[in-house]
């Protein structure tokens, strides 16, 4: 999986299309992901212990991995990433203008 925990990323279909935002957290074994406020969805919680509220909250659920594209720090754009070696270490690079990715 090309994308990390931390990337900016803009979704490229559904509801949340357009929409730039932080990754939160990666799953790659289902192949998705959880970005900072997209796909957003209510959820009811019963409160568990005395003196603790219930209510609905909202929550950010996860979307698969290729509904989004890495916005690239340095040209803004987005891209796709790319791999290139530097002192026998393999980092991340923007395939449009080829600035390093955290």
């Amino acid at each position: 999986m090309r994308i990390k925990k931390g990337d900016n990323v803009q979704v490229l279909s559904g509801n949340d299309k357009g929409t730039i935002g932080e990754v939160l957290e990666v799953n790659p074994k289902a192949d998705k992901i959880i970005v900072k406020g997209v796909n957003i969805r209510k959820k009811h919680v019963k409160a568990r212990k005395q003196g603790e509220e219930s209510g609905i909250i909202s929550v950010e659920c996860s979307i698969p991995s290729s509904k989004v594209n890495v916005v690239c720090p340095k040209c803004g754009k987005t891209t796709k990433v790319g791999y290139s070696m530097e002192k026998e270490q393999k980092i991340r690079v923007c395939k449009k203008c080829g600035a390093k990715l955290k």
